[in-house]
């Protein structure tokens, strides 16, 4: 009993772990009934799951700030890079850096858009980053018309899908990137910021946090990443078409929510992140294995969202009530849990 106590707080500590166990019991039950799933065959599926890694970790940065914040133009935004990518690279090795600050500037000038509707103008996230990503899909669209061909840089590609050692090298940019988020967030000062903002933001700014700033550079992140996803994915696919970005939207927010990010705010796990993405890819495999058609693996995958979110909600009124028995209204409650 005392190892089951101890093990129960040390998840509540490390909530990425369920996603890891997750994986790896769908991994061993699709292994007993496919016969053939291996090391190899996992290392196929790390490699899907290192794009949506990516962005679900610049999608968790947003979510970290609280008030059910959440980026919904990166789909947008990877479609478009991968267009962008093939207008400036051009298939040629030489045009590389032109097409990877390409890339940097478009997640930089979304972000900054992003920023100034949320923070700027007060626009709840959900609506103004859907709003951008309608602008962003028509730019796609004027970007489709102008592309002269879909050759892909070969160094570009053998970034998105080489192996070092049988390990794909995306796989590696993943891990890397996760564990670089990491110590951002344990370590420096900004993780705390971004904590700080995301668990309250009124009591953030009576201890001299300016919020904006934080919020903002939580969407920049976001976008820039996407935007490096969508290059990336666009190597990885040998092109781009019109809403190649779009599973990645539901796909980024299940990673986050599924990888122990409270959805209120307050607290992060990349490390879930990337166990939850590669829980998602298994899911997916797993319906493609049984013969599910499209739609209804998004179903069964907005299900999943959904169990969780309301999970998260009661973890939270649960965590609220326990703070503010009398159910009093105001500053105990909002810091039970709830950002203000």
């Amino acid at each position: 009993m005392n190892a089951l106590a101890t093990f129960s707080l040390w998840a509540q500590r490390n909530r990425w772990v369920w996603a890891a166990i997750g994986v790896l019991l769908l991994w061993l039950v699709l292994s007993v009934v496919t016969n053939r799933f291996s090391l190899s065959s996992l290392s196929g599926i790390v490699l899907s799951a290192s794009f949506l890694t990516v962005v679900g970790v610049g999608q968790m940065f947003v979510v970290t700030t609280g008030r059910g914040n959440i980026d919904l133009s990166v789909a947008s935004v990877i479609t478009l890079s991968a267009f962008v990518a093939l207008l400036t690279i051009r298939g040629q090795d030489a045009n590389l850096a032109i097409g990877l600050v390409a890339a940097v500037l478009l997640g930089l000038a979304v972000g900054a858009l992003n920023s100034l509707l949320v923070v700027g103008l007060g626009i709840p996230a959900i609506i103004a980053t859907l709003a951008t990503g309608y602008v962003l899909a028509t730019a796609t669209l004027l970007s489709n018309k102008a592309i002269p061909g879909f050759a892909v840089s070969p160094a570009l590609k053998d970034l998105a899908t080489g192996r070092v050692s049988g390990v794909p090298i995306m796989a590696i940019i993943a891990i890397l990137g996760v564990a670089a988020t990491s110590f951002v967030l344990r370590y420096t000062v900004f993780g705390q910021l971004l904590s700080a903002v995301g668990q309250n933001r009124a009591a953030a700014r009576l201890a001299g946090i300016r919020n904006g700033p934080v919020i903002a550079s939580a969407f920049i992140i976001s976008s820039v990443l996407a935007s490096l996803d969508g290059l990336l994915l666009g190597a990885y696919i040998g092109g781009a078409f019109l809403e190649m970005g779009q599973p990645y939207l539901l796909q980024s927010i299940a990673a986050v929510v599924l990888g122990g990010t409270l959805i209120f705010g307050g607290s992060a796990t990349a490390v879930g992140t990337l166990f939850a993405s590669i829980l998602l890819i298994l899911i997916v495999t797993t319906m493609q294995i049984i013969g599910l058609p499209p739609g209804a693996q998004d179903i069964v995958q907005g299900i999943v969202v959904i169990f969780v979110l309301a999970l998260a909600g009661r973890q939270a009124i649960v965590r609220r009530s326990a703070a503010d028995p009398a159910g009093n209204d105001g500053a105990a409650t909002s810091t039970a849990g709830r950002p203000s």
